[in-house]
């Protein structure tokens, strides 16, 4: 309530503040149904991921130390997110190869050089932003692995796949015997998106040809599919809370039916494939009929809150991965009509916008949602650039 209360006092005193409040307000009176049916063109859609990347950019000067924060209204910009810097990486990779632009590429470099600086010693890397000095977190530890293996792909470095290696023992060293990680885990509870863990490691095997990665990796994701979804592909233990576990968040759903695609694939094991699809299947069907997400879903898929936009792009992701894998139209077809919707609410008539918010995607639709409000959350921005990268390259 005191964040809220704040931020709308604000709006009293600063012109691009109630600016934004302004420009979603128009949105919403629209009702839930967000997207007009209209596509923007290529050149509108190029320079939606120019405008993401720029402002990833942006976030990593916003600091000194090679990382990455967020942009708050209230609070401004955050300490640097070590979770989040790391599957940052190989999005930066990706542009600057795409862009032939070695200043992205040395970025994304500073970005690893900073990680392993800041590892702990037994492998793992802290949960939440730098300056909370967290214990180390299985999931972030993960996702920091992707982008080290992106950084040594490139460089051939020793220092980026030993600090992957050391990460990746330590990973399986802490696992428990059913396969899940409870551990070193957020809320000390084990949780099904971590297969969101499991494809780094799958990953680092790929890397290093070492077995255990594979065999630890595949524990946790057969006590996903066989203990933890339903026959209409809900999963329980989902959210990454205790208090709302009956209605998961789309954003750790996302990560759930990411993680078993990928594995699935790279495995060539079909039931980690079908648990994904029978999930993004009706996601999809609901985004089709109605033209949005709702930012939760209980059991019987029945949403609630607002639109959470990271979800929607890792959504657009998944529905490409899809495409390309099942050779199936249709879900390019969905993905595309995410990502215009995307990209019409990434463009707020940038003139009077900030450069701390300039391209970059605010946590909830509208700002005043649940999730990360009034907030420009980095990742929501890493995955829209990523989803329109993926369509562009797919064309």
């Amino acid at each position: 309530m005191f964040l809220y209360v704040r931020c709308f006092l604000l709006t009293v005193f600063s012109a691009r503040i109630r600016y934004l409040l302004k420009d979603f307000y128009r949105y919403h009176l629209r009702g839930n149904r967000y997207y007009n049916g209209q596509h923007p063109d290529s050149k509108q859609r190029k320079l939606a991921i120019g405008r993401a990347v720029n402002w990833l950019l942006r976030a990593q000067a916003a600091n000194n130390d090679g990382g990455m924060g967020s942009f708050h209204l209230v609070s401004e910009w955050s300490s640097s997110y070590p979770e989040t810097t790391g599957y940052i990486i190989p999005t930066l990779l990706q542009y600057a190869s795409e862009k032939n632009d070695s200043n992205i590429t040395e970025a994304a470099i500073r970005a690893a050089d900073w990680l392993i600086d800041i590892q702990r010693p037994p492998g793992g890397w802290q949960g939440g932003r730098v300056n909370e000095n967290k214990p180390p977190v299985v999931f972030n530890t993960a996702q920091v692995i992707r982008g080290l293996l992106a950084v040594y792909q490139l460089t051939k470095e020793k220092k980026y796949i030993d600090s992957a290696v050391k990460a990746g023992d330590w990973l399986c060293s802490i696992q428990d015997k059913e396969g899940t990680w409870t551990r070193h885990a957020l809320m000390k509870r084990a949780r099904v998106y971590d297969s969101y863990v499991d494809f780094p490691l799958l990953m680092l095997h790929k890397e290093t040809r070492i077995k255990k990665y594979m065999h630890h990796a595949i524990r946790n994701l057969n006590w996903i599919v066989e203990e933890k979804q339903h026959e209409n592909g809900w999963f329980e233990d989902c959210d990454n809370t205790i208090k709302r576990n009956h209605k998961p968040i789309l954003h750790t759903i996302a990560y759930t039916i990411d993680g078993l695609l990928d594995s699935g694939i790279y495995l060539n094991e079909r039931k980690y494939i079908e648990a994904a699809l029978k999930a993004a299947d009706v996601l999809k069907e609901k985004f089709d009929r109605d033209g949005f997400l709702h930012g939760r879903y209980d059991r019987e898929w029945n949403g609630s809150e607002h639109i959470i936009l990271t979800a929607c792009a890792q959504m657009s992701i998944i529905w490409q991965k899809m495409a390309h894998y099942a050779g199936n139209k249709t879900y390019a077809d969905t993905a595309r009509k995410m990502n215009s919707l995307l990209v019409c609410l990434q463009n707020r008539n940038f003139r009077n916008e900030s450069t701390n918010t300039l391209g970059a995607m605010n946590g909830s639709f509208p700002l005043w949602g649940r999730y990360e409000p009034f907030a420009y959350p980095n990742w929501a921005t890493k995955y829209f650039a990523d989803a329109m990268m993926l369509e562009e390259n797919n064309q």
